[in-house]
């Protein structure tokens, strides 16, 4: 009986083990370059009304800008949108950090400032991002945003 026990504890451990091994801590797994492929905001309350409001984009359209950032080791990270002639626009810089699943980021974006957080889902090439916040500016922290990317190379 011990043994069997034994077994079960040994399996469970190595199943364990694998697993971590295949999902990178959300810090290193963070550090490098990212473009957003789809987002999705749903803010239910807009202008403090009843009404709801969905802005979603799954950047197929080859003319339109694409959101990019570069996050380093050290914390950094700096955020911009890649025209379809190659020039980078609206550049900002930031901090970020990790706790468990989640990242926090913290930056100014014309002229304001913005503290955002994300509870991130790790994906093949990838990541899906999904934030609570008040991203309609009426008070109410009932909006979903959520958005999914791909590594890159710069």
């Amino acid at each position: 009986m011990k043994t069997k026990y034994l077994l079960i504890l040994i399996f469970g451990m190595l199943f364990v083990t694998c697993n971590q091994k295949e999902k990178k801590n959300l810090s290193d797994y963070m550090v490098g370059n990212w473009e957003t492929t789809y987002l999705k905001i749903k803010m239910p309350t807009v202008n403090k009304t009843d009404s709801t409001s969905v802005f979603e984009d799954n950047f197929t359209n080859p003319n339109a800008g694409r959101a990019q950032s570069s996050y380093k080791k050290d914390g950094t990270f700096s955020a911009w949108f890649k025209q379809p002639n190659g020039k980078k626009v609206d550049e900002t810089n930031g901090k970020w950090k990790t706790k468990n699943d989640s990242l926090f980021i913290n930056y100014i974006y014309l002229g304001k400032q913005v503290k955002a957080w994300y509870k991130i889902k790790q994906l093949k090439n990838g990541f899906k991002g999904t934030s609570i916040s008040d991203w309609d500016n009426d008070g109410k922290f009932d909006d979903t945003l959520i958005m999914k990317t791909k590594k890159i190379k710069l």
